[in-house]
């Protein structure tokens, strides 16, 4: 198993010299990561104005945090700090149910507080998002549902919201053979249910067959192949095998899950743009586009593979070079020196093609801006 310097580093740095961009940079920053985090602290000095409790604050502040492990500034670490000051009072309560994936995210930060402050309330918050999971409901066969009001439906989206904090809690506090057990099992869940032939996953599966994104009557799948739920079930197969050990059985299938997405990322990456279309499989579908903070996952996950030894080839290595300089090229610095993201879809729902394609095309969105840090805290530094 590679080793761990601490629970939450981005494992080994990663740099892998040879993934850097050759063209498209521009008059770039010294440090991309620094200048994105540094701007939106700019843009938004009260954390606060980020918004409530959610896992997309939770996703850029985990960037922030692998930026400020690198480059120790504790300006980044009291900013996330002060963010989740607004959801924990002086006995650690929250004042939430979790009855959705998406409200576990953010417990990574309270992970992240109490190993970096030593603060009890910290744990004891982390505490409660543990005690909901136990409580969760679940498919028959074990998958935690999105969220309660969707009865056995799975995201793709899911698996990131829940199992890396399950895992990191786990391991963190002596809870592990419950964590692997059950995080394992969720990907495993998950994935056999949404795979496709072709290298994807379809973004969600209802076991009742009843959601109203009308599930096919066969396999009980949504239509479409959605391109950031695929990214967050790619970023936690890193995430969840980097922590796994080495012997663990179910290790095999998740590292197959991981070439299974390989080959439909290098299937499917635009060769004009080195993207991922925002509906992947349909590139010259009318009014598709590519979208960046996919396109960052994607990048993540190829270049980890590649790193760890999961995947090997010429073709993956061209493809994560590719998809950073494609990413790179929906980076700028505008006339106020202050860096903008562009072409991030928003938050999105299993829906049709319609759907898919009208999702408004953001600039600075949190789901971009944190999937960036954390791919280019990889492939940059």
């Amino acid at each position: 198993m590679i080793s761990r310097r601490t629970l939450f580093a981005s494992t080994l740095g990663l740099t892998g010299g040879l993934l850097l961009p050759t063209a498209g940079a521009g008059a770039a920053p010294a440090d991309w990561s620094r200048a994105v985090v540094d701007s939106t602290i700019a843009r938004r000095p009260d954390p606060a104005s980020l918004g409530g409790w959610g896992y997309i604050q939770g996703l850029f502040l985990l960037g922030t945090y692998r930026v400020h492990q690198r480059v120790d500034e504790p300006s980044y670490l009291a900013y996330i700090k002060r963010w989740v000051d607004n959801f924990v009072d002086a006995d650690g309560h929250m004042s939430r149910t979790f009855d959705n994936l998406d409200a576990m995210q953010a417990g990574n930060l309270l992970l992240i507080l109490h190993q970096e402050t030593g603060d009890p309330r910290y744990r004891t918050a982390a505490g409660q998002i543990r005690a909901r999971i136990t409580t969760y409901p679940r498919t028959a066969d074990g998958g935690m549902w999105h969220a309660t009001g969707r009865t056995n439906e799975l995201w793709g989206d899911g698996v990131f919201m829940a199992q890396p904090f399950l895992l990191r809690y786990g391991i963190a506090y002596g809870d592990q053979e419950y964590a692997y057990e059950e995080v394992t099992r969720n990907l495993s869940v998950y994935f056999r249910h949404l795979k496709a032939a072709n290298g994807l996953i379809y973004h969600g599966y209802d076991a009742d067959g009843d959601a109203p994104w009308k599930p096919d009557p066969t396999t009980g799948t949504s239509a479409h192949f959605w391109a950031r739920a695929i990214g967050w079930t790619a970023m936690t197969h890193v995430e969840v095998l980097e922590l796994l050990p080495a012997d663990h059985p179910r290790r095999t299938e998740l590292i197959d899950n991981v070439r299974h997405l390989a080959k439909g990322f290098a299937r499917y990456q635009d060769p004009a743009t080195g993207r991922w279309f925002q509906v992947v499989d349909k590139a010259s579908e009318p009014g598709n586009w590519t979208e960046t903070s996919a396109s960052s996952m994607y990048t993540l996950m190829l270049h980890a593979a590649l790193e760890h030894g999961w995947i090997s080839g010429d073709g993956y290595a061209e493809a994560a070079r590719r998809g950073y300089e494609g990413v790179l090229r929906k980076v700028s610095v505008g006339s106020d020196g202050l860096t903008n993201i562009t072409d991030i879809s928003e938050g999105t729902n299993v829906g049709d093609l319609a759907y898919y394609l009208g999702r408004a095309r953001n600039t600075n969105d949190l789901h971009g801006l944190g999937a960036f840090l954390l791919m280019n805290e990889r492939l940059a530094h």
